[in-house]
């Protein structure tokens, strides 16, 4: 049996506010010596374990964890068994986590917070996808909400109404349908925090905001599509990323890919 590659990695820098890079990486033997970063080091371990140390204490990062490493501040890093890890990150700069929180995350890097851990894998969900940064904007937000939460030692917020905010929200986005709008533009147009953008808009309509978005693009394509135009051409007039970004949509909201819609008798 061929054995397994000891590194995968691939790395990127999204459109997203506040991410400086995504990198996703498998490794088996390589060690992390001790370094530092500038940016905010937001960890999940899909398999295996890491263990570290940081600031002089060792830590790990069992299933489940969520490990929040400081900016400026020295750590290493090495696979706990011979088997390696595979591992999710995200480098955040100052947007979402200020300096003040450092000390903080120095004395608690590791949490372990279920529906945290759900949420930083459907941001790496989003980024994966071209064309999907108002979504992973959009769930980034209550990421750094919720582990600002932990850092400071605050329950949950409670979930407020606005219909007037999210009214205006939804304008703007009728507004912008093929070009669309990032979040921290649409708050600065409305005057409000993101992140009550975002829950008040789902809270009024059932829906979050790029799912709206989503759908709205969705229902002019189906109009360019019975006018006769290709999926290629629809995909660029209606604000997808590219035809195979459109197809995904539109197969997910209706139940066909776009070339089997436009065969309809």
């Amino acid at each position: 049996m061929a054995s397994q590659p000891a590194r995968i990695v691939s790395a990127w820098r999204p459109a997203v506010p506040g991410v400086v890079e995504v990198f996703h990486a498998r490794f088996t033997e390589y060690a992390y010596p001790m370094h530092v970063h500038e940016a905010w080091t937001l960890l999940i371990v899909d398999t295996g374990a890491v263990r570290y140390d940081l600031d002089r204490h060792e830590h790990g990062t069992p299933h489940g964890t969520v490990s929040l490493l400081p900016p400026h501040v020295p750590h290493n890093g090495s696979p706990v068994t011979p088997e390696g890890f595979r591992k999710r990150v995200l480098y955040l700069d100052g947007t979402y986590l200020g300096d003040e929180l450092i000390g903080a995350a120095v004395d608690r890097p590791d949490l372990r917070d279920p529906l945290l851990r759900r949420r930083v894998g459907q941001v790496h969900g989003a980024l994966v996808r071209p064309g999907e940064e108002l979504e992973a904007e959009s769930r980034l937000l209550f990421v750094g909400e919720r582990l600002r939460g932990h850092l400071r030692g605050e329950g949950d917020k409670p979930r407020s109404a606005d219909p007037v905010l999210a009214r205006r929200l939804r304008e703007l986005l009728d507004e912008r349908v093929v070009e669309g709008v990032g979040l921290r533009e649409a708050a600065g147009l409305v005057g409000a925090h993101p992140a009550h953008l975002v829950r008040a808009f789902s809270a009024a309509y059932g829906i979050a905001p790029h799912q709206y978005l989503t759908s709205l693009r969705v229902g002019r394509a189906r109009r360019l599509l019975l006018e006769g135009r290709s999926p290629s051409e629809v995909a660029v007039a209606t604000g997808f990323y590219d035809q195979s970004h459109l197809t995904r949509h539109f197969r997910r909201l209706v139940g066909v890919p776009p070339g089997s819609y436009r065969m309809a008798p």
